[in-house]
């Protein structure tokens, strides 16, 4: 009869437990980085008690990492030896160039810039936390700095509606919808080849208009942002597609008398205007391919994503 050596868990718990004097620092290092977008998210939705030297928000940072430190503390074995793993994939991303060191101080910095103003803090680290396929590939495609997008952009608002006179505060609106014009009138759907998805950047796009989906709201959110417009790329199933921000209800009604009666008013002639609302109220317009005027109909409704371009 075989006998298995018993085994003594408390001696094993203790022998797997980080006892190096490192281990409170790096917990206390990586306390501050998740206290620093929380207390956003707390200063921007508490009331705020106008205490002297503003003594209110100092509590509650220290709270908020004191609690955080002692929990991490508790479960240091575990959180150290996920930061290792985390570190080696840190490692091996900055080798071979795909995500490494300085992609992922870039992405921190940015959040947390863009989270102090904003009003609704919470919203950047959702939008970080919802699948995207091919995020990072797509972000980096959409090259909306780079001279020839923005001189495509520029040509097209001199191509088209240059001429519209008294709609000053919705200029920039019209400009973007002078690239959607021109895009969407030259662009040529291809597939992608059958190992898997291409993505072309802005600028590479540009030479033939010519691509699938993501292909398309990649040109069409780049130009746009490119001359002051707000993009986002919206994920459904089996499908990507662009959305212009066009603000409130007010300017809703606005941009809809735009396109039926000065912009579209061919291609817009007896049809609806399809756009969604966000959680906060704001309206975003579709500019798919397949669309013949800004707000044209959706091929797929459901929204499984959203990537915001600010």
């Amino acid at each position: 009869m075989i006998k298995f050596p018993k085994i003594d868990f408390p001696q094993l718990k203790s022998k797997l437990q980080v006892k190096s004097p490192w281990d409170r620092i790096i917990i206390m290092l990586l306390s501050l980085l998740i206290t620093i977008p929380i207390f956003i998210i707390l200063h921007q939705n508490l009331i705020d008690l106008e205490w002297a030297f503003n003594l209110d928000r100092i509590f509650i940072f220290i709270f908020v990492f004191a609690a955080i430190f002692f929990l991490l503390m508790y479960l240091r074995t575990i959180i150290i030896l996920c930061i290792a793993v985390y570190l080696l994939v840190l490692i091996y991303g900055s080798v071979i160039g795909n995500y490494g060191f300085s992609e992922i101080s870039e992405d921190y910095n940015s959040m947390i810039y863009t989270m102090s103003d904003n009003p609704f803090p919470q919203d950047i680290i959702v939008a970080k936390l919802l699948p995207f396929p091919n995020k990072s590939k797509i972000i980096n495609a959409i090259e909306y700095q780079n001279p020839k997008v923005r001189n495509f952009a520029i040509m097209s608002t001199t191509k088209h509606f240059k001429g519209i006179k008294g709609y000053s505060d919705y200029r920039t609106i019209i400009q973007c919808f002078a690239v959607f014009k021109e895009i969407n009138s030259r662009w040529n759907y291809v597939n992608d080849p059958k190992e898997g998805d291409y993505i072309a950047t802005a600028s590479e796009s540009l030479e033939y208009f010519s691509g699938d989906c993501d292909d398309h709201s990649i040109l069409m959110a780049a130009a746009i942002r490119s001359i002051g417009g707000t993009p986002r790329l919206i994920h459904t199933k089996g499908h990507i597609y662009p959305e212009i921000l066009i603000g409130s209800m007010i300017d809703l009604e606005k941009v809809n008398y735009l396109i039926k009666n000065v912009l579209f008013v061919k291609e817009s002639s007896g049809k609806k205007i399809h756009y969604h609302i966000d959680e906060r109220g704001q309206v975003w317009m579709n500019l798919d391919y397949t669309a013949k005027y800004p707000g044209g109909p959706f091929m797929y409704e459901e929204i499984l994503g959203a990537l915001t371009l600010k």
